[in-house]
Parts: C-alpha cells; sequence; structure tokens
C-alpha cells in the first residue's frame, strides 16, 4: 500500500479537527482528515446543532401554549415526534455535508476510517478492520473527541435508559423522565421533553442545578425549572436502575434516606470520557490522565509531532473551545507570533434550555476565593422595555468586577437570548476592558444587550433604570 505524506495529519473530524485541518490549509500545509464517523463529529451530528433544533420546536410548543398573551387563540394544537426528529437530523445532515464542501474548497483530503499511529510520524487508517491507507507527516493533531460517561449499575441500553444519542431520536414523547446529571446536556433535556409535555425528573449528585454556573444563577434556575413543573431533587444519588417491561424505577439516597422514583425513559448524562482507546498511544510518551489526554498550553503532548484539542483535551467539553484549540496549535506549528496559549476563562459558556443560561470568566465565588475584593452588578429583565415588549420579563444580568483595577473578572446571565448576548462580555474580557470602558460604551436601544449596560452601572452604584 503506498504511503501518503502530508505536512499535517488531523485524526478526527469534528469542530477542533475540522477547523484545525482548514486553519493549516490556509496556512499552505498539506493537510488530511483522517475521520471514522461523520465529519462535524458529535457536535455537528448529535451534540450542539441537532439538540438545538429540538430545543427550538420545544419553544414554538411552549409559545403556542401561551398565545393569548399575545393576543392570539390556537385550538387543538399538536405535534409529530417523527417529524420533529426528522426536522433536527435534516438540520444536523445540512451542516455535515457544509464541512465535507469545506475540506474539498480547502483541498484537504479525507480519509474514511480509523486513524492509529504506527510509528514516528506516520498513521495506519482501517475501515471495517482492513487497512485502509499508510499515512506519514511530520505533525499530527489527535482531535477525537469525547463520548458519554457510563456509571457501574446505570449502564445505558437504549431503549428505557438513554444516552444523548436516543434521547435526540425519542419515536414517541414519554409520559415521564427521569434525567440523571444537571449539567447542561442533561437540563436540555430536561428543558426539552418538559416543554413538550413529559413530566420531568432531574437529579444531581451536587447541591445545585448547572454546578459550574455562579450560584446565584443556579438558584434563579432551580426556582424557574420548578416554577415549569420540573421535580429537582440535588445532593442525591442514583444508586440504582430497575427496568420492566416499559418502565424504569430508580432508587434513590439522599444522605440516610432513600426513595424510589418510576419513569417511562432515563437519560444519562453524566459527564463523559476521552475516546483514547485504540489510537496506539501505547508505544508513545503521550501521557493519559482520568481518560484525557496531557497536552500544554501549545496543545504539544509529551512526544514530539503529537497534539491533542478538544474534548479528548479536558474541560471545559464545547465546540468553540476545541475550534480556538486548533487554531492556536495549528499556527503555533506553522511558527505564527500571532498565536496565544488559551485562557479557559475567556471561554463562554452556554445552555440552550429554557431561560437560556450563559457565563464567562469567574463566578463571584471563584473570584473571591482568588483572592479579589469584588464588586457585584445586578440588572433584572423585569425592568428592560424589550424584554417586557418580548414577553421575556424572567431573567437576570450579573457582572463581577475587580474593585481595585475595574477589570471584569465574570458575566453570568440567565433569561431569553443570553447565549447571543454573552459574547459581548466575552469580547470585554479578551480586550481587557475596564469598567470604564464598557460604562462608556452606547448599547442600542430598544434591547436585551441594555441590560449588560446597566448591570455593569449597577457595580458602580449608576445603574439607570433600577
Amino acid at each position: 500500500m503506498p504511503e501518503t505524506s502530508f505536512d499535517l495529519i488531523v485524526v478526527g473530524g469534528g469542530p477542533g479537527g475540522y477547523v484545525a485541518a482548514i486553519r493549516a490549509a490556509q496556512l499552505g500545509m498539506k493537510t488530511a482528515v483522517v475521520e471514522r464517523e461523520q465529519l462535524g463529529g458529535i457536535c455537528l451530528n448529535w451534540g450542539c446543532i441537532p439538540t438545538k433544533a429540538l430545543l427550538r420546536t420545544s419553544e414554538i410548543n411552549h409559545l403556542l401554549h401561551h398565545l393569548d398573551q399575545y393576543g392570539f387563540t390556537a385550538k387543538d394544537v399538536s405535534f409529530d415526534m417523527k417529524k420533529i426528529v426528522e426536522r433536527s437530523r435534516k438540520v444536523a445532515k445540512q451542516l455535515s455535508d457544509g464541512v465535507k464542501f469545506l475540506m474539498r474548497k480547502n483541498k484537504i483530503e479525507v480519509f474514511d476510517g480509523h486513524g492509529k499511529l504506527a510509528g514516528k510520524g506516520k498513521l495506519a487508517v482501517t475501515k471495517d478492520g482492513k487497512a485502509a491507507a499508510e499515512l506519514a507527516a511530520k505533525h499530527i493533531i489527535l482531535a477525537t473527541g469525547a463520548r458519554a460517561r457510563s456509571l457501574p449499575g446505570l449502564e445505558p441500553d437504549g431503549k428505557l435508559i438513554w444516552t444523548y444519542k436516543e434521547a435526540m431520536v425519542p419515536d414517541r414523547l414519554p409520559k415521564s423522565l427521569l434525567v440523571v446529571g444537571s449539567g447542561a446536556i442533561g437540563i436540555e433535556f430536561a428543558s426539552f421533553y418538559r416543554n413538550l409535555g413529559s413530566e420531568v425528573t432531574v437529579v444531581e449528585v451536587l447541591d445545585r442545578v448547572l454546578p459550574i454556573e455562579d450560584e446565584e444563577i443556579s438558584a434563579f434556575a432551580r426556582k424557574s425549572f420548578e416554577k415549569q413543573g420540573m421535580k429537582i431533587h440535588t445532593s442525591t444519588q442514583v444508586k440504582e436502575l430497575k427496568k420492566s417491561a416499559n418502565s424504569v424505577t430508580a432508587t434513590l439516597a439522599a444522605g440516610d434516606k432513600t426513595s424510589t422514583i418510576a419513569a417511562e425513559r432515563v437519560v444519562l448524562a453524566v459527564g463523559i470520557v476521552g475516546n483514547v482507546e485504540g489510537l496506539g498511544l501505547e508505544g508513545t510518551k503521550v501521557r493519559v490522565e482520568k481518560t484525557h489526554i496531557v497536552a500544554d498550553e501549545w496543545l504539544a503532548t509529551d512526544e514530539p509531532g503529537i497534539y491533542a484539542i478538544g474534548d479528548v483535551v479536558g474541560p471545559p467539553w464545547l465546540a468553540h473551545k476545541a475550534m480556538h484549540e486548533g487554531v492556536i496549535c495549528v499556527e503555533r506549528i506553522a511558527g505564527l507570533n500571532t498565536a496565544h496559549p488559551l485562557d479557559v476563562t475567556n471561554v463562554p459558556g452556554c445552555t440552550y434550555c429554557m431561560p437560556q443560561v450563559a457565563s464567562v470568566g469567574l463566578t463571584e465565588k471563584q473570584a473571591k476565593a482568588q483572592g479579589h475584593e469584588v464588586r457585584i452588578g445586578r440588572f433584572p429583565y423585569i425592568a428592560n422595555g424589550k424584554a417586557i415588549a418580548l414577553g421575556e420579563t424572567e431573567g437576570l444580568v450579573k457582572t463581577v468586577f475587580d474593585a481595585k483595577t475595574g477589570a471584569l473578572l465574570g458575566a453570568h446571565m440567565i433569561g431569553a437570548e443570553v447565549t447571543e448576548l454573552i459574547q459581548g462580555y466575552a469580547i470585554a474580557r479578551t480586550l481587557e476592558s475596564t469598567e470604564q470602558e464598557l460604562i462608556e460604551t452606547i448599547f442600542p436601544h430598544p434591547t436585551l444587550s441594555e441590560m449588560m449596560h446597566e448591570a455593569v452601572l449597577d457595580a458602580y452604584g449608576r445603574a439607570v433604570h433600577i
């Protein structure tokens, strides 16, 4: 089998991998991508994109049942789960096909199969257990992503106990659903199914939902979810899942108390595991810790010429973080002096539940723990004209500043469209803005973004509309 030589090979065609490949091609490198499943990876095919299509559907269903507040009346509103799923899959396919086009446009060669390191600068590609190609490159980036974690005794079966994949393609709406884990994935599915009419229970082993968010935002979110009818158990562990013909009975433990709850289906959202198996790492100096590859600030591993980006490296497990790492890694390989290491505190996080949650930077608790004297600003949705006009008055914008320097340490938001708004604070963090620049910035009226301005003003005792 002839060996094909490249300047760079990327193993994995997800958001981090395909962006790294495109940047490499832009910089004149002969580049290849090896992908064993679908271009676009989990994000485009089974994650970020199709879930947002599903959540859009549930938002519409929610609106249709609250039309009276806008002066409309509708009768016999119903939905077709098969069509909902079909639309979600169609959206995913459209974007995956778009990545194929980008590969062709940038003259990136794509190999269909599983890539495994086969000696220094070499990669063997197999398909269905048969040799497909032998590749060589001075630089190899591992962008193999991650998969859903499974806990002993809580293994998914694809029928009654689901991972995110099964949760995205239901054949019908379950009357009741138990969601194990209240991070972004768990809460998004809880929100989707609750807004379509399922009875939803969320169980979280930690003491609050959305545990990586600011405590004030987590508390606000819990109240909102419970008002929607969700049942939430925090500081609670699922000890056992007992299956019957068409339901599951879960045994819950909260301290010394145990209880049981029955649900038609269970969604497991208890974290992820890096895809590090079968990559040929055994014969290299690449280190793996807690199922994730160890890489330095430039995404280089301990093995010269081998790099790792995205979910296989570690948190935050976000597509846009993987993309940014891909660019950093490639630009460093190319010797560009414009490359800067990733500051993970500048990576915004978004949860597309109802209401939406978004944040960037340090929480109030983290800022204080790091020794900062802080100034906190808050502005409620109920005081914003655009929010009132939209009928979306549930929400809060919170800012955290260093009291001595005025540096924006963090921003935390819950409410309509905060996933679109958070980039304003992300830019401010990247530019190392202080309260002075933000206060002097003119925000358009009437917009939801005005609340971002007011939350800054409030931190300095200057809020106008509260």
